[in-house]
């Protein structure tokens, strides 16, 4: 199943400008995904034609927009398989991590609990549960990387009667590792514990159900998978959210009121207080009907494949290595690496000069780069709108960057 990038590179006008007089080559999708101009319309047309208060306007355009906000909840449940109500709109995934965790966490977490982690998680799926294992007495455990990938032969060995919740990433931001995540679901269910899947990159590139991983919550961002920034979603349980407290309080959030106390609005809107980002849930619904046009499985197949080809070519550039995924292994669409004797940042910086926007650094996840005994890499993340084009023009660009700096370094 195939797809035609080069046609759907005309839906993106962003990727048509030049930067330092090169045409763009934009390969940093692992950071934000560019935006199609059918995302821009839907958003530009909300504002012209439908923007009001949601919720509680007794007039049509309020009942306009409150249908575009809801509609968009449904879209976003029948694209990830989950139950609207289990649908929570928040700012992206680190705000939707920290929901559970300081809402959950407070709930389900006792003194002496364990949370397990892997050293592929990015700081937002570390930071929240590291805050509120303080609070709650609780223990952070990891699963350790071993050749790049996850050691899944000591999952056994990290999942104890303990253990009350497993966070994991479901594609490494920083590697382009694929975790295996029915291993941690039966690691999950064999002590009772809750599942955790942090969705944010693999949501653009692979096809994600709530229900077939068997997660109790899932966290996206809207930016990531050619929507607008600034919105993103918790899906959850519902039975776990109505034994969850609310989150954030203000309007929307609640039932009713009194000085002293107060009740709280039925799911999902229990969690979501004060005036939504309408525009950008509206932005989101058209971005999941563009990935759906495009097909989830060509999108998943396009993006391994470009991926695969970069870390063979980049393997041919002496003084290269790879991290993360060996050829031939599965990975999701980025390719992580170092070039010997070039700060990760100096390669970027060579790069942009020829239009390329590739990622340096440690891609927060500074314990992981810690483990492998780096300070940070170089990372090409592929999109939808990339094509074999781009990633020639990439790796000739890579070689031309480490034969000049090693001219430099001969003097």
């Amino acid at each position: 199943m195939s797809l035609d990038a080069e046609q759907l590179r005309k839906d993106f006008p962003l990727l048509e400008r030049t930067v330092h007089g090169k045409p763009l080559i934009y390969l940093d999708n692992a950071a934000t995904t560019q935006k199609p101009v059918q995302v821009l319309d839907a958003i530009r047309d909300y504002y012209l034609s439908s923007n009001a208060n949601v919720h509680r306007s007794i007039y049509a355009l309020g009942e306009e927009a409150t249908a575009r906000y809801e509609a968009a909840r449904d879209r976003v449940a029948r694209f990830i398989d989950v139950p609207r109500e289990g649908v929570v709109f928040t700012r992206g995934t680190t705000e939707a991590i920290n929901l559970v965790a300081q809402s959950g966490g407070r709930s389900f977490l006792r003194k002496g609990d364990e949370i397990l982690l892997t050293d592929l998680e990015h700081h937002s799926n570390l930071i929240p549960w590291q805050l509120v294992a303080k609070e709650r007495g609780a223990r952070l455990r990891f699963l350790p990387v071993r050749d790049g990938a996850l050691d899944l032969d000591r999952l056994a060995d990290c999942v104890t009667r303990k253990t009350r919740l497993i966070a994991v990433t479901a594609l490494s931001n920083a590697l382009g590792s694929v975790t295996p995540l029915e291993r941690f679901r039966e690691a999950a269910l064999s002590v009772g514990a809750l599942l955790l899947v942090d969705a944010a990159q693999a949501v653009a590139h692979q096809p994600i159900s709530f229900a077939s991983i068997g997660c109790d919550f899932l966290a996206v961002s809207g930016h990531k998978m050619l929507g607008p920034t600034g919105i993103g979603v918790l899906a959850a349980r519902p039975d776990l959210l109505e034994r969850m407290p609310p989150f954030f309080g203000g309007g929307e959030m609640i039932r009713e009121v009194w000085p002293e106390t107060a009740t709280w609005n039925t799911l999902p809107w229990k969690f979501e207080a004060g005036t939504p980002h309408v525009a950008g849930a509206v932005g989101l619904a058209a971005a999941i009907d563009y990935l759906d046009r495009v097909g989830m499985k060509g999108i998943q197949a396009h993006g391994a494949a470009l991926a695969e080809e970069a870390a063979a070519g980049l393997l041919k550039i002496r003084g290269t290595t790879l991290y993360g995924p060996k050829p031939g292994e599965a990975r999701g669409p980025i390719v992580s690496f170092t070039c010997d004797g070039i700060h990760p940042h100096d390669l970027a910086a060579s790069l942009d000069e020829e239009g390329i926007a590739i990622r340096a650094g440690h891609h927060c996840a500074q314990p992981l780069m810690r483990r492998l005994g780096i300070a940070g890499t170089a990372r090409a993340s592929f999109g939808l709108y990339n094509t074999s084009a781009d990633l020639k023009i990439f790796l000739e660009a890579v070689t031309r960057a480490v034969d000049l700096f090693r001219s430099l370094r001969r003097g």
